[in-house]
Formats: C-alpha cells, sequence, structure tokens
C-alpha cells in the first residue's frame, strides 16, 4: 500500500510507517497545492497535517485514495463531502495528551499576561532594567481572578483544573453542561454572562462555519477593560480586524494568539497591535502529543490495510 505523508513526522511515526511503500516528504516546509496534487495519484493513503487544505481538487487527482488520515484532532482543512462522494476514508487522531498540552500552553499564555514577561523580557534585553523599583512592569496576581471558558471538552475541562489550583474563580459556556466539571466548584453560565464576566476570556470550542467571528466588535464592548483574551482553539472564532480596534483602544487590557483567522498569515497591523502575544501554533506541540497523534493516525492506516473501517472513521 502506497502513503504519501506530507510533512515531517517523529522518528518513531516514521519508522512505523516504513513497512509500507511511502512518498514521504521528509520537511516541515509546505508543499504547495500543486505539489499535493502530483504526488497524490498514486498514493491509496494521504497522511497530512491539518495546515493543508485537501479541498475536492486534490481528493479528484487521488484516483486510487482510499484514506485521509489527519495527523491531528481537527479535521475542518478536508473537504469531507467530496471525500465521501469518492467513497473515501477520512479519520482523524485524538490524543488524550494533546489536551493536556494545549491547556498548559493557555495557562502560560495566561500567566505571560498577568505577568507582563512578554515585555519584561524584551526591556531586559534592550536595556531598559535600571533596578527594583516598586511601580515597575506591575502585573496580576491569579489568585481571585475570574476565567472564563467558552467550550468544556477536554481542554477546557484540563485547564479548569489548572485554574483551580491556582485560586481562580472558573466559570463557563457550552452547548452541554459538564456535571463532573461542575462538581469542581465550576460555575456554568450563559455565553453572555461568561464575556462580560470574565478577567481571562478562553476560547475551546471547535470550529463550525456558524461560530466565525463569535468573538467579535460586540463581544468586545461587552468584556471588562481589565480583560484579557486567549485563543488557542480555531482562528476564525475571533474577528481580527475587531481584536486589533478593541486592543489599540484600550477596550480590552491585552490578548494572546496561538491560532488566526488567515494561519499561517499573520497580518502587520496584528503584529503591531497593543498587548499581544503572538504564538506559532504551539498548543500541542509537544512531543508527548505529537508521538501519541502519530500513533493513532497510523492505527488508522493499519486498520485499511487489515480490510477494516478506520478506528476515527469520520465518513458516516
Amino acid at each position: 500500500m502506497r502513503i504519501f505523508v506530507t510533512s515531517r513526522v517523529p522518528q518513531e511515526v516514521l519508522e512505523r510507517l516504513n513497512k509500507y511503500d511511502l512518498i514521504y516528504h521528509d520537511s516541515e516546509k509546505p508543499l504547495s497545492k500543486e505539489e499535493i496534487i502530483n504526488k497524490i495519484k498514486d498514493a491509496q493513503v494521504l497522511l497530512c497535517p491539518l495546515s493543508d487544505k485537501i479541498d475536492k481538487e486534490i481528493i479528484d487527482a487521488g484516483k486510487n485514495l482510499k484514506l485521509i488520515a489527519n495527523y491531528g484532532a481537527g479535521y475542518d482543512n478536508i473537504d469531507l463531502n467530496a471525500a465521501k462522494e469518492k467513497g473515501i476514508y477520512v479519520t482523524n487522531a485524538p490524543a488524550p495528551s494533546s489536551a493536556v498540552s494545549t491547556a498548559e500552553l493557555t495557562f502560560t499564555l495566561m500567566l505571560a499576561l498577568a505577568k507582563n514577561l512578554i515585555p519584561g523580557e524584551r526591556c531586559s534585553r534592550q536595556g531598559g532594567f535600571l533596578g527594583w523599583r516598586p511601580t515597575f512592569f506591575l502585573g496580576h496576581e491569579l489568585r481571585g481572578k475570574t476565567l472564563g471558558i467558552i467550550g468544556m471538552g477536554n481542554i477546557g475541562k484540563n485547564l479548569a483544573k489548572r485554574a483551580l489550583a491556582f485560586e481562580m474563580n472558573v466559570i463557563y459556556y457550552s452547548r452541554h453542561r459538564k456535571e463532573d466539571i461542575e462538581s469542581l466548584n465550576v460555575k456554568y453560565l450563559p455565553e453572555e454572562e461568561v464575556i462580560k464576566n470574565s478577567d481571562f476570556l478562553s476560547l475551546h470550542t471547535a470550529f463550525a462555519p456558524e461560530l466565525k467571528h463569535m468573538i467579535s466588535k460586540d463581544q468586545f464592548q461587552m468584556m471588562k477593560k481589565s480583560a484579557y483574551l486567549i485563543n488557542a482553539a480555531r482562528g476564525p472564532l475571533v474577528d481580527e480586524k475587531a481584536l486589533i480596534e478593541a486592543l489599540n483602544s484600550g477596550e480590552i487590557a491585552g490578548a494572546a494568539l496561538d491560532v488566526y483567522e488567515f494561519e499561517p498569515k499573520i497580518s502587520q497591523e496584528l503584529k503591531d497591535a497593543k498587548n499581544l502575544i503572538l504564538c506559532p501554533h504551539l498548543g500541542n506541540a509537544t512531543f508527548e502529543a505529537r508521538l501519541e497523534m502519530g500513533h493513532t493516525a497510523l492505527d488508522n492506516i493499519d486498520d485499511l490495510n487489515a480490510g477494516k473501517i478506520p478506528r476515527n472513521n469520520l465518513i458516516k
């Protein structure tokens, strides 16, 4: 079975792949759409990261394609309808470590915002540190502050537990109530109330077209002027133009992004915005999570090779 792998993978994952006939792009530099179309023609399986847009044109070019195995839990990069029309399986690769890793990254961003870590580090490098002073670079404690979480899945739950350990108040909104997390003294509120009452507002909902720009001008006007926004979920959830205006006008205190509306493009206006931390999609970028994802993706490929329906099949 021939497998087209569009990006470099961890060595342990590659060792499992080597029993197959590989077309392997051993690089972190993305292939162009034309390159993917050219290389997919003879492949039975496409193994790709969620940053590769797999549209109908690419799927049509895969004349022998039987499986698109996404290297990651998300799958909004793949045209599921086009795959279904061709009778092609599509799988994702959920990994428990991914939720832990993303929650840890989110909490890191919260601490960095609260403690002025990034501008403080820059100040130190540029010679601005002249000694300890009572009013120099003051930040905030997390203790006693309110964390609002929108989307209480595995990532949201992991984040809530870490916030509780820091003596924060935790409120949340999700389409479905989560009694297990509420039993830990996490309070459910309507979405608008979560937005209004949070000192830190963190997004952890999956993306759907109807959720595009769920945080935009109206939501920024609801937020406290002292509040911070963190998005380590999906870029299009946040209206970047409205975010830039909210930051530069002081409508909110700051923000941290790990994902972008037009990823991987980051506009100059976003780079120039006040009190904004920008990360290159590091949410689950840990050895533990990426290995777990890789092995899950390989389990799906092995299932297909054994004549079984892949265990994480998304096509019904």
